[in-house]
């Protein structure tokens, strides 16, 4: 099974491309189904920032091509001038590093690595992700483990909505008796929620289409929770809106927020964007009373950050490269081993039928103990021989030698049934934009 990852990035592509990829979990499960009919299998990650397959299978060129052209229906022609590949060891390491949150827009936020595990626990409950890649991600849910352990990133971290708070600070100077609006009642609320709360924010308002849960966000962080039908009613009051919500098309618009601005006498409001798709057109911030950032506007607000990070980010990526070697060494042992048992079959099996053969020739003119002797012997001359290339096929380091070693000894010895199969090994691949 060879391993690849294609998609695109905050890194790679514009919000606007980013967000035609951005699909509803029906249409992504149906896009699992497609490509990870057995014995491929894949995954897919889905977040504001990065729209990324993870697959593993025995013919990689083929599922690459039909998850390109997948890629390509989902988001338009230009959609390819935008995706990076990565194969082999390389997509294992572009993982790991996914997961430990070093390519993410913040870098060290613990959001992504709860972003991959759901995403796995999607592909295994449709079938999509199963022995392979279950290997795959735990190997990598146990790197970003180590990374957020060992390493400082995590604690110098600035989460996104952090980061959107901070901005509505500076507007403001400070948030102290404004009125901040959440748009939405999911994770990133919740998250913003707190970080309002600790920026000293005390009017809290709550509207999802569903009024149960914005009250259950409200109840947790302190906020008052209305009715979605009320949302403009509440856009008049409102300093500050907050929007994250999984609606396909904008919420906001120039036209209906620019309706409100006479009742509000065209007060500042600044309205930050964590959705992607977008809950807010790109033409509200035409209106000039009105301050609106999307997910791009605050990367370069958090890229001004990024320099106390950076001394930690070398040290989990050197952690990443260890587990990395660790996962392809293992991998190699693991497709060594049925090699290694029918070897020692083998060996075990010619010894016996000498021993019988043998034995049979001298009759009873050995002892019991004689007997013995001579069987013992003949299970250390296969125990010695077969020492080094044991010994060998378990201290392998890159897993394509790994392979290279097992598939020897299996066309040496006649044991072609058992060679491994083709490896994370293969050439390494980065297309159209790098590193994502």
């Amino acid at each position: 099974m060879e391993f690849l990852c294609i998609g695109l990035s905050h890194r790679t592509a514009p919000l606007g491309v980013r967000e035609r990829l951005a699909l509803p979990e029906a249409r992504q499960v149906e896009l699992l189904q497609r490509l990870a009919q057995s014995p491929n299998e894949a995954f897919l990650v889905s977040t504001c920032n990065r729209v990324e397959l993870y697959m593993a299978a025995p013919d990689m060129n083929r599922v690459r091509e039909s998850a390109r052209e997948e890629l390509q229906q989902l988001g338009g022609p230009d959609a390819l001038e935008h995706l990076y590949e990565h194969r082999g060891e390389d997509a294992l390491v572009h993982l790991f590093r996914v997961a430990a949150s070093l390519d993410s827009m913040v870098l060290g936020e613990a959001q992504i690595l709860g972003q991959v595990k759901e995403a796995f626990e999607k592909g295994q409950g449709v079938g999509a992700v199963r022995g392979e890649l279950t290997r795959v991600c735990a190997a990598a849910f146990g790197c970003a483990k180590r990374v957020r352990t060992e390493t400082a990133i995590g604690r110098a971290a600035t989460s996104m909505a952090s980061a959107a708070v901070s901005l509505a600070s500076k507007v403001f100077d400070g948030l102290k008796d404004k009125t901040v609006l959440l748009v939405g009642a999911g994770e990133m609320a919740e998250l913003a929620a707190r970080h309002l709360k600790q920026a000293g924010a005390t009017k809290l308002l709550v509207a999802n289409r569903t009024l149960a849960r914005a009250e259950a966000l409200a109840a947790e962080v302190g906020a008052t929770a209305r009715p979605y039908e009320e949302l403009f009613t509440l856009l008049t009051a409102a300093d500050v809106v907050v929007c994250s919500t999984a609606s396909p098309v904008p919420i906001f618009t120039k036209e209906n927020v620019g309706a409100v601005g006479k009742a509000r006498k065209h007060r500042t409001l600044f309205m930050v964007d964590l959705a992607v798709p977008r809950d807010i057109a790109p033409e509200v911030g035409e209106l000039d009373w009105v301050h609106a950032y999307d997910v791009d506007d605050i990367q370069k607000f958090v890229a001004e950050n990024a320099a106390a990070r950076a001394e930690e980010a070398q040290k989990a990526g050197v952690l990443v490269a260890q587990e990395v070697a660790r996962f392809v060494r293992d991998r190699a042992v693991r497709n060594g081993v049925p090699v290694l048992a029918q070897l020692r079959q083998r060996g075990e099996s010619i010894a016996r039928a000498e021993v019988e053969r043998t034995l049979a020739a001298i009759g009873d003119g050995l002892t019991d103990k004689q007997r013995k002797s001579v069987e013992a012997m003949a299970r250390a001359i296969v125990n010695k021989l077969l020492h080094e290339p044991t010994a060998r096929l378990r201290s392998v380091g890159p897993e394509h030698e790994g392979n290279r070693l097992a598939g020897a000894a299996a066309e040496l010895f006649g044991l072609e049934e058992a060679a491994p199969p083709t490896g994370a090994g293969g050439p390494n691949v980065v297309a159209n934009g790098g590193k994502g």
